[in-house]
Formats: structure tokens, sequence, C-alpha cells
């Protein structure tokens, strides 16, 4: 069916399509995971993400083309998961910004879209590597381009987009070796011809699927902020909690607020300036940011309704948040002293992050500034005291939650290997903590990136320290200082997450080959950083063999995290065999509790 025109209601329905094709194939995409591992989830955050997105599309219909695309943005932004879902979420956020303010959808409009959302994506990735879904965009787009100047049918235009990210898909075996040793394609390129199959099937048809009772409900990440420090590898006092160290009443500025003005006339310049220095004489954290007529105002103030009526001069207000922090932070309190009585439960366990939540629905995609570490972005001393540093980690597993709380981490989120936390999760987290500089801990590759965009999304100087696997966090926090300064902490925690060398063992989910060595579903397979080493039907022997190519000078630290499904018995074997094999190494054995893992291993020099 031809179709030279896509107004927002019809871009709509095709990203709606588009995004219950994904979903429908999810496990499909999951199952391309290049290890044999049980945690492959590249469909998942894809999914998930654009499920994201679609239910913000869904609460907020729009005719404009444009709109919608912002709106479908703003969703994508917030729910990102992994790096596919925040790869996904940048590929969506150019082609809104490069559609901005138009009705409706041409040929060329969208060849052009598609050509930014690339361009957008590309930058949000420090390293790109070629092979990925990021190759599979970047060529379906520029096929796009061409094969926009020869016709003015979004029906071809999309077909022969979706075929050139077939062909390119298919080719990313030749581009990355892994991916041929293994013989699957890359996972995050499928997900996204996937949707662009979506695309094609709307616009040949004009018709959309009921997908509502397929589409999964987009899941929450579980919010844990800290408990009492327990006597494991006893930390220093960099272990106490954060909140407890400044008092309720030091809390200056005790409204936190957050709006948006709509000028009433955005013909004359917004008087940032005079609007910042009128908020400054009785508040503080003051950010403002402009964007098209709509001015995002976040401030700490004593008097909540002199700010509204201040801003209602420049214009129209909307989406008011108050949130009164002296309140809040009786409540971290209270929640403090019942967790080390042991009385935490689990209502109580999300007080803190549920109050802290404000709305970040901005009206369109507006670049929030990044704040990076530097003496420059420390606070004014004469603003209230607030702790120095606050500590956002991602873990997995009860026990290994207790570990990173007893090493002074201020909130764990629960997360990791098969389910990872979105963007607006690790906002909220952020938010939550009253913090002069807040530090993230991932802890896993695939969290990375969520990480660096919820910290660019932050008004507050926060650094995201790329550590890959939860002994590489614990080993930052062991070097963490809180009396010492920004930029001599992190480079101290990040030369010691460095040095750690991590193993890990999990069952193979398919019979594969990979460096050599012979895979067989159902066997223990070791794995030292990221490359398999060893296969074995015995879980024991399979962490023998691994741990005899961890250390390799014999006198290292040797840190054992029990997972689900870790046999005592093997484990006191194992411990056995290490003092044996290796009587100078220092070998610590805690209960970590982690799914699909049933051992992780830590060494360091």
């Amino acid at each position: 069916m031809s179709k030279r025109f896509l107004n927002g209601s019809e871009w709509a329905s095709m990203i709606l399509l588009g995004a219950e094709r994904l979903s429908r194939n999810e496990e499909r995409v999951n199952a391309l995971n290049v290890f044999p591992v049980p945690d492959g989830d590249t469909g998942t955050n894809m999914n998930l993400t654009m499920s994201a997105g679609v239910a913000e599309l869904k609460n907020k219909p729009s005719e404009d083309a444009g709109r919608a695309a912002e709106v479908l943005s703003k969703g994508l932004l917030m729910g990102a998961r992994g790096n596919s879902g925040v790869i996904l979420s940048q590929l969506f956020r150019g082609f809104a910004r490069a559609i901005s303010g138009q009705r409706e959808l041409t040929a060329t409009l969208f060849a052009n879209a598609l050509q930014q959302g690339v361009d957008t994506a590309y930058k949000a990735v420090v390293k790109p590597v070629e092979g990925t879904i990021l190759t599979v965009a970047r060529e379906a787009a520029r096929h796009g381009l061409t094969v926009a100047r020869r016709t003015s049918d979004l029906t071809e235009l999309m077909r022969e987009v979706h075929d050139k990210a077939l062909e390119t898909l298919a080719r990313t075996q030749e581009m990355l070796p892994v991916l041929k040793q293994v013989g699957v394609v890359d996972s995050g390129g499928q997900g996204l011809v996937y949707i662009y199959e979506g695309f094609v099937d709307y616009l040949s048809d004009g018709s959309v699927a009921d997908s509502s009772d397929r589409r999964p409900e987009p899941r929450t990440a579980t919010v844990v902020p800290a408990a009492a420090p327990s006597a494991v590898r006893a930390p220093a006092a960099n272990s106490s909690f954060a909140q407890a160290k400044i008092t309720t009443e030091s809390i200056a500025f005790p409204y936190d607020m957050e709006f948006f003005i709509h000028r009433v006339s955005s013909a004359a310049p917004f008087p940032e300036k005079t609007f910042r220095q009128s908020l400054e004489r009785d508040g503080d954290s003051i950010i403002i940011i402009e964007d098209d007529g709509i001015v995002k105002v976040h401030v700490h103030s004593r008097h909540p309704g002199d700010v509204l009526n201040l801003a209602l001069t420049y214009g129209e207000i909307t989406q008011i948040h108050i949130l009164n922090m002296q309140e809040q932070h009786r409540e971290l309190l209270a929640q403090k002293s019942d967790s080390s009585a042991g009385n935490r439960s689990e209502s109580q366990t999300n007080v803190p992050v549920e109050r802290g939540l404000v709305d970040y629905a901005l009206p369109g995609v507006v670049d929030l500034p990044a704040v990076t570490a530097s003496p420059e972005s420390e606070p004014n001393p004469d603003v209230y005291e607030m702790a120095a540093y606050g500590v956002v980690t991602v873990s997995v597993g009860e026990g290994n939650a207790e570990l990173f709380r007893s090493l002074g981490v201020d909130i764990v989120l629960s997360g990791g290997q098969s389910m990872n936390p979105s963007t607006e999760d690790l906002l909220v987290a952020i938010k939550s903590l009253s913090a002069h500089h807040i530090i993230v801990l991932p802890n896993n590759p695939n969290i990375v990136m969520a990480a660096k965009q919820a910290a660019e999304l932050s008004e507050r100087p926060v650094t995201v320290l790329s550590t890959r696997t939860l002994p590489q966090g614990m080993a930052a926090m062991l070097a963490f200082q809180e009396n010492d300064e920004v930029n001599a902490n992190i480079e101290r925690m990040t030369k010691s997450y460095e040095r750690v060398v991590t193993g890990s063992v999990t069952v193979a989910v398919r019979d594969t080959e990979m460096d050599g060595i012979q895979i067989k579903q159902g066997e223990y397979i070791g794995i030292k950083d990221k490359t398999i080493v060893v296969s074995a039907p015995d879980a024991a022997e399979t962490c023998k063999s691994l741990l005899v190519g961890l250390l390799e000078n014999g006198n290292e630290i040797v840190t054992v995290l029990t997972g689900e499904g870790a046999d005592p018995e093997q484990t006191e074997e194992i411990e056995r065999w290490l003092a044996e094999k290796f009587p100078e190494a220092e070998v610590e054995v805690h209960e970590g509790g982690q799914p699909l893992y049933p051992y992780l291993f830590a060494v360091e020099p």
C-alpha cells in the first residue's frame, strides 16, 4: 500500500506494531546471546525499554508526528534498560529531534530522522563496535537516505530500510568473529530488525495487531536503602549511613520544588539571569532549563508559595512537584532505626525512594547538563550541611546486598544479570540521596550506559565507575574513603576495581564451541572475566580448573560468593582444596545468594 504521509496517530500505530513484533520475539533475541549462559537478556531489555515508550505514547496521544515522537523519546529515555535499551532510546531520541515541530512525516523527513537517530546513538557510545545494533541502524539509515531521493512512498522506503537492516544483520558475523564462531547474529541488531519488520507491516496494510495480552508490563527494579553495617571485612568509618550525619533542622531550604513554566509569549527572551537571582535570595540547588518556550525549574526553598507567585509572572505553571525534605529526612532516620533493630519491613524499605520521586515528564526532548566530578562542581559551603558522598550500587542476591551495605553503600538497587534497572530506577535512587557527590557502581557491563544516562539527567554531581562485576564493585567500596576529596577517591576506587580478576561458574544453556572449548548443554562452565576457560560436568571440578587460571601467583586474596544452587559440601571441598593447593592465598567465603551463578570468585593481588 502506497503511503506518502504519516501523522502523529499513524506514526504511533506504526510504533505499536514495531513494539509488538519485538515483544513477540523477545526470547528469540535473548537466545542470540553469544555466551551459552542462562542470563542473555538483550531481548528483554529492548522489550522493556520499548514497552515504557509505548506506555507513554498511549497516555499522551497526539496527531502531530513531532509531538508523538517527543513523547515516545521521553518514555524510552526513562525506561531504557541495558546497553541495547539505551542505544534504542538514543536512536529514537535523535529521530524525535529531527522531526520536532512537524505535523506529518514524509519519506525525506523519515530518512533524515533515521540518520539523525544514528548520529545521536553513536555519540552516546564511548567505543562503538562494528557488528552491533549500531552498525545495523547506520547502514539501514544510509540506505534510507538514498532511497528517499528517488521515491516519496514511505512504504517503499521502509521496506528497503528493513531489507538493508536484515542484510547488514547477516553480515554482523563477518564483522565480529565471536558471532561467526558461535553461529549467531548480533542480538541487538536482530531486535531492531524486528521493530522495522513491524513498521513495514503497518505501512503495508495499515493495521495494528492487539498485542496487549502478549506484551508484559514494564517491570521495576527494587530499591533497597542501606542497612546497618555488619561484620564483613570490618569496614572503616565509611560504612556509616549518610543521612544520619546531618540533623533535620540543618536542612535550611526544606522544600524541593520542580515545575514547568509555559511562557505566555515566547517572542521575548526568557530573563533567566533575573529569575535565577530572585530565586537565590531564598533558595539553593537552582536549575533552570529553557527549551522552545518551556522552562524547567528546580529549586530548594523555604517559601514555595513565593517561588510559584514569582514563576506565574512569566507564564502558566504545570507539573508542580513539591517534596518536604525535612519530613523525608525524619522518615529516613526512623527507617534506619527500625532497620538497625532488625524490624525493617518490605513496605518500609521503599519509603525513601518513593517519597523522593519527582516526575521527569519533560515536555519534549530537553538536553540536561552532564555533571562531572570536579572541584568546581562542589556545592557552596554556606549551603546547609549534607553528607559528603552518597553511593548507589546495583546488586543481586540478598547476601551480596548486605555485603555492599556493610561497606558503606547507601542504596542498593536490586538488579543485574537477568534484570537490569532502568535509567529512571537509577535516577530515582540518585535523587533520593542528600549528598554533595554521588557515586554509582553498576557492577554489570549491561548497566553502565543506563547509569551514565541517569547521571546526565541528574542535577547533582554524579560519577559512574564502570564496574563490570559484583566483586569489582566491592573492591571499589573497600578503597572508598569518605573523608577524602572526590578526585582522589575516584582515582583510588578505579585502580582498586581494575585490579580485580573475576571468575564465575554457571550452567551452559546450549551446545557450542568457543575458543576451542567444546561446551555441552547442562554442563558447568567457568568464565574468567569475559572468556570461557573450562567446561565440565561437575561444579567443583569446574571451580578448581577456573581457580587455577585465576591464581597465577598463588598468594592473592580470594573472595568466594556462593549463589543459589551452591552445594555446601562442594563449597567446603573447594575451600579445602584452595588451602592445600594455594596455602599462601587468603580466602574468604560469603553467601551472596545470586541466581544463575552458584559461584563467583574475586582474585586480588
